[in-house]
């Protein structure tokens, strides 16, 4: 009898609490992009620790709340005279310390205090293209020095030095690269009707091997850029005939970038395609689309929008969500090769539309935010969502498949009784 009891035990908690599993401490940053209530700017971050997530589920509720509209904007009104509007994509720097956040409607970058919550520096992007100007996405590199920022409607790629330590963060103006008005290495303009017709940056990339920032672009194709030189050049240069438009999901796996393409234009309201390359061979001496993409998944039928990436443990699997059809589609780390979907419907949604995906530190939990019914970015396509929140997903069969397992709601309710909360920004951090 002890022995059944230990081994009831033991299956249980693979099956149940795999919290138990996942040993190292993490919280899950979640980003409202709605407007702080009763302001026309800021928004929220809900922070969560991730072992009462995947614990409670559905009934964990946040361990703290940045109010965006409060010291942040307070903030970014002293450095820049303006307020942060619409917070949209946060990452974290390489060893979890701070916390850097985009505004897209205003162009302004955010640097937190990750232990503290506490914002440090406000820094705003040029403007460009029309006038214009958008913090749309941002990533780390991998040596902490620096964060590499889209521009997006201002069409720039633009990069901030980081001294975390010192507490110094420096917007490089001289380090930015016109994504409108450059010429390629081949020699070709940057941005053509023939070759890339709409040039704003969506979202970049780098490789855990601290290589070029894979920057995709709206209206298709994609640029690897060196981001150590100033300016920040280009090395490997994509068309829209080889990379698909609207990519913002890139992950890495078994050495290589997986990366998609979805609707979000006129031009394109619905697509769900999934590409990758190779982490390295760049070099401006290259033809174009060089190295070669492989087009993994293509598929423009109605009512599929790719967005949000994942990889499971072991780079076994890479999940690319459809915030459209509520699904993510699953391939194979190594091959490639398209293995199967998995529902992301369930009593706890009946339209999640997730937007972006987050893993814990072991990848057996996938979080992702969910889109509310009053959507403030990627519209008009696919982006109407019913549960503004976090869904949890449990990775069964190695990555291969999954359950959702909860959906914790968030909210936002405005002096007319209008729920204005819409998730989407999420990014897990490793507590120490």
């Amino acid at each position: 009898m002890r022995w059944r009891a230990v081994i009831v035990a033991l299956v249980l908690a693979l099956t149940m609490g795999a919290a138990d599993v996942t040993r190292e401490s993490y919280e899950i940053w979640l980003v409202d992009q709605s407007d702080t209530n009763g302001l026309a700017h800021g928004g929220t971050i809900n922070v969560y620790d991730g072992g009462q997530v995947t614990r409670r589920l559905s009934a964990a509720r946040p361990v703290a709340m940045i109010d965006l509209g409060g010291a942040t904007s307070a903030l970014c009104l002293a450095a820049t005279g303006r307020a942060p509007v619409r917070p949209h994509m946060i990452v974290f720097n390489l060893s979890d310390t701070h916390a850097a956040l985009a505004f897209v409607a205003s162009g302004h970058v955010v640097i937190f205090d990750a232990r503290t919550r506490s914002p440090l520096a406000c820094l705003s992007t040029e403007t460009g293209a029309g006038g214009a100007r958008q913090a749309h996405a941002l990533w780390p590199t991998g040596d902490d020095r620096h964060l590499v920022i889209a521009n997006q409607n201002g069409k720039k790629l633009e990069r901030i030095r980081t001294d975390y330590a010192a507490g110094t963060f420096t917007h490089e103006p001289a380090a930015t690269l016109d994504l409108a008005g450059c010429l390629t290495p081949n020699g070709a303009p940057c941005q053509s009707p023939e070759l890339r017709p709409d040039n704003a940056p969506i979202c970049p990339f780098i490789a855990s091997d601290d290589g070029p920032v894979f920057v995709s672009l709206r209206g298709g194709g994609l640029f690897a850029v060196d981001w150590r030189t100033t300016p920040m050049a280009i090395v490997g240069e994509y068309d829209a005939a080889h990379v698909p438009a609207n990519g913002c999901g890139f992950v890495e796996a078994r050495d290589a970038v997986f990366g998609d393409g979805g609707g979000g234009t006129p031009a394109n309201l619905d697509q769900f395609s999934v590409f990758r390359l190779p982490r390295t061979g760049y070099s401006a001496a290259n033809p174009p689309n060089t190295p070669a993409v492989q087009r993994l998944y293509d598929d423009d039928s109605p009512d599929r929008d790719a967005h949000g990436t994942a990889v499971s443990a072991r780079d076994r699997y890479v999940w690319v969500g459809d915030r459209d059809g509520n699904v993510a589609e699953v391939f194979g780390g190594s091959t490639g090769a398209h293995v199967g979907t998995v529902s992301l419907t369930s009593p706890f949604s009946a339209d999640p539309t997730v937007d972006l995906f987050a893993t814990s530190p072991d990848r057996s939990w996938l979080f992702a935010s969910t889109r509310g019914p009053n959507p403030l970015s990627g519209d008009p396509h696919s982006s109407h969502g019913h549960n503004p929140g976090m869904l949890i997903v449990w990775m069964t069969d190695g990555g291969r498949t999954g359950e959702v397992r909860g959906l914790i709601p968030i909210t936002n309710v405005d002096a007319t009784g209008v729920e204005r909360a819409d998730a989407h920004g999420i990014r897990v951090r490793r507590a120490h």
